[in-house]
């Protein structure tokens, strides 16, 4: 098995076996919904109940590798907790804040990187948000990728909606003309 699908199966038992739910939203899922691309780390959102958060941080560093020197105040300041998986493999994993996270975690699909095993995938749409609103250079080409591969079967209304939410509460109109860029290219 390659280092993030393992690392991503060990993430998966840990936070299953918490009962957590979590949606994979980084390269693992671009190869996924997009233009295949290498990728070295794992990228995850787990929905954790906000008074509970220190508890899930203190839980994985005990588990998992710290990738930073003070991890519980790495993850107050930006709601990431970096650890190392057992092979190795860079895992950085997003604390989820109430509202569209809770949805993405209800839209997540099963992916099998293996036989038998089944981890969970953000949506290819709440892919698109979560890239569109990181807005760097490949996050876009990711965005392009999405649109190429899945076209039709976007829902365009529920990819607009979240990034209007985001670009108002951000105050970045920018966000949206990151979907709709490559959304208009393969529209005639």
């Amino acid at each position: 098995m390659i280092p993030p699908h393992e690392a991503a199966w060990e993430v998966h038992e840990f936070l299953t076996r918490a009962g957590l739910r979590y949606a994979i939203i980084g390269g693992v899922a671009i190869q996924h919904w997009g233009e295949p691309r290498l990728t070295v780390d794992l990228d995850v959102t787990v929905a954790v109940p906000l008074d509970q958060a220190e508890g899930l941080v203190r839980a994985l560093v005990e588990r998992f590798t710290p990738r930073h020197a003070d991890p519980v105040g790495f993850a107050r300041q930006t709601r990431v907790v970096p650890v190392r998986a057992a092979n190795g493999c860079p895992v950085d994993i997003s604390l989820a804040v109430p509202g569209y996270e809770d949805e993405m975690m209800a839209r997540a699909v099963d992916y099998e990187i293996e036989p038998g095993r089944i981890v969970r995938l953000a949506s290819a749409e709440d892919l698109i948000v979560h890239k569109a609103v990181a807005g760097r250079p490949l996050d876009l080409k990711d965005i392009a990728g999405i649109v190429y591969r899945r076209r039709e079967a976007l829902d365009v209304a529920y990819i607009r909606r979240w990034l209007r939410e985001f670009a108002s509460a951000l105050d970045m109109p920018e966000i949206l003309d990151r979907f709709e860029q490559p959304w208009g290219r393969i529209r005639p």
